[in-house]
């Protein structure tokens, strides 16, 4: 490995470490999740994955008809497909539908077997129906995480063949104080919604069996999970037409072609945005050993990506890494980066309660604590 988890303090917790130096663009490790399961919203609107990767099933041909409502789009280059239509599979149960061979044995070896609904049983009345329909309610999109990454946490224990081995890998995430996870699970949830709180719980019970993880299912055990997987989830988006778009351009065409298939991508794009929005991925969320372990940066030397349109995560060096450098990757986003450190730190405080210590806050230090909507309204 090119990494390793330290622990650095009783303040701070874990961290990562490089263990030999990285250049920057390098791949400095990849890994599967623990757990990972698609938006309920996502997979409503027509967004087929495969029920235990995430790898798009549609082509990217159908996905460009879908995303334009344009059903006559014809794309060239179609070795530039990544789906593998005819290794798609499903199961002969509950008919959802899988990839591969492989991520179907995968899915069952590790929760399937406890969460596969009868066919005959999908009837809308179903506790684990119920419990989508719940959460469906309360999280509208743009969706952050789903409740099901607790559902598959849960069965992948049942279904264990070591259950405690199971219980460290999700004891193993980080855990606060009772008041904190609880500030945490009433966030995750919204304040709009925190009163659910005790429906969901109730639903959760009805969905699955409940020897052998009882300490989870408590009221406190299920507030520490939403803590848990609101703070620790990595968001996941895989493209069969981001997939296509790059490795068509990355042929050795003539320029003319170039050009031509540049227009078209172009004119794809711009309909898409016209009919779907921003909304173009197939879109989950995941839990990873070794990324939970990245602290954030508002400087990071690492970012996150999905190089396999797959759950596969793969972390990417921004910059040269130095052997015992600490690897960090931002848990905000672009745009609120390039905000004001007052904003920065808000909303750090907000979604992970700590306050940030990195050189970039460290040197804004004597800035303003106002937020960059109060210094705009103060410019105006």
């Amino acid at each position: 490995m090119n990494v390793e988890i330290r622990i650095v303090d009783s303040l701070k917790g874990k961290a990562l470490f490089a263990t030999k130096g990285m250049a920057e663009g390098s791949v400095i490790f990849e890994e599967d999740p623990l757990v990972s399961c698609q938006f309920s919203w996502n997979a409503a609107y027509g967004y087929k994955a495969c029920h235990h990767c995430m790898r798009p099933l549609e082509t990217a041909q159908e996905n460009a008809r879908r995303l334009t409502n344009n059903p006559n789009i014809e794309l060239p280059y179609p070795e530039c497909c990544t789906t593998k239509s005819h290794e798609v599979v499903s199961c002969a149960k509950c008919g959802e539908l899988f990839c591969s061979v492989l991520c179907q044995e995968a899915a069952l070896d590790q929760y399937h077997k406890i969460l596969c609904l009868q066919t005959h049983e999908r009837n809308n009345i179903h506790p684990l129906e119920q419990l989508n329909e719940a959460w469906k309610q309360i999280h509208y999109p743009p969706e952050t995480s789903t409740i099901f990454l607790i559902v598959r946490m849960l069965a992948k224990i049942l279904q264990s063949s070591n259950k405690d081995l199971a219980q460290q890998q999700i004891l193993g995430f980080c855990h606060r104080s009772i008041n904190e996870e609880a500030e945490l699970a009433h966030k995750f949830l919204g304040a709009k919604f925190a009163d659910q709180l005790t429906l969901l719980h109730n639903l959760l019970l009805a969905a699955i069996p409940k020897e052998g993880i009882e300490q989870f299912l408590t009221p406190q055990g299920f507030q520490s999970l939403l803590a848990l997987i609101g703070t620790n989830g990595q968001g996941v988006g895989t493209s069969p037409f981001s997939q296509w778009t790059s490795r068509a351009l990355d042929q050795n065409l003539l320029e003319n072609e170039h050009l031509a298939l540049e227009k078209l991508i172009d004119y794809v794009y711009e309909a898409m945005d016209t009919h779907s929005g921003s909304f173009l991925n197939n879109e989950g969320v995941a839990l990873y050993v070794l990324q939970s372990a990245c602290n954030h940066s508002c400087t990071p030397n690492a970012e996150v990506c999905f190089l396999h349109n797959n759950h596969r995560l793969s972390l990417v060096a921004l910059k040269d890494i130095e052997v015992d450098e600490e690897i960090c990757i931002s848990y905000l986003d672009e745009c609120s980066l390039n905000r004001s450190r007052h904003s920065r730190t808000k909303q750090l405080m907000e979604n992970y309660l700590f306050a940030c210590n990195c050189p970039k806050c460290q040197a804004e230090a004597g800035d303003p604590d106002v937020t960059s909507e109060e210094e705009m309204s103060d410019s105006d």
